[in-house]
């Protein structure tokens, strides 16, 4: 009677664990690289969250369709299911293309990872953290609204503060420098792997190995 008891309870505790292994195998998460569409912004600063999504699409040999409010892609990494989009609503409106994808592939807050510019920081230094303010990013003053607060993930990269007084809009929207080109594949790279670190170990153990790393 004892070892019946036994061999049920070892049963289902095994059931158990492979429908967990299930369920964390079939995670999925929304990494946003954030830009602005159009030929006139290719290469620009602001757009250096296009340029990580396009490193991981090329990663994972994966390529972008058009979508609701973003172009998107889905990909399969260590296990996890990732849906990659770059909005095509400008900057100014990015929670739009964030939310869609969210609701419509149930991706909990905390499985979700923006990645834009940073004017805070300097250039090639990349920050994860796990909320925080907009720090004046339009992008994410959007997401903040549209998803009522700031608890998601977001991954910065500084492009520096190099502008005169009120050049801010012109620095932001203007092309890489040379010197800063020579360092950029780095840096895009070094992004690109933070953030499917953070989709397979955790924001926890990412922030430790990648925070303030300039490829």
């Amino acid at each position: 009677m004892f070892d019946w008891i036994k061999h049920l309870f070892n049963k289902e505790k095994s059931v158990t664990n492979t429908q967990s292994e299930t369920e964390q195998k079939e995670m999925k998460f929304l990494i946003v690289g954030i830009g602005n569409i159009g030929r006139d912004y290719e290469g620009t600063r602001h757009n250096v969250g296009f340029e990580v999504a396009d490193a991981i699409a090329a990663k994972c040999n994966a390529q972008f369709n058009p979508g609701n409010s973003a172009d998107f892609c889905e990909i399969k990494h260590k296990g996890r299911s990732i849906i990659l989009i770059k909005p095509t609503t400008y900057v100014n409106l990015s929670g739009k293309a964030v939310n869609h994808f969210m609701v419509k592939n149930k991706i909990p807050k905390e499985n979700i990872l923006i990645v834009l510019d940073d004017l805070n920081l300097d250039f090639g230094i990349i920050r994860l953290r796990d909320k925080g303010s907009d720090g004046g990013h339009n992008g994410l003053k959007h997401i903040d609204q549209v998803l009522g607060g700031n608890d998601y993930a977001r991954l910065r990269i500084g492009i520096g503060s190099k502008f005169h007084k009120g050049h801010q809009v012109n620095y932001v929207l203007g092309k890489w420098n040379k010197e800063e080109k020579a360092e950029l594949d780095q840096i895009v790279e070094k992004a690109a792997e933070a953030c499917l670190s953070f989709c397979t170990i955790g924001i926890k153990h990412t922030v430790a190995q990648f925070n303030g790393k300039n490829g």
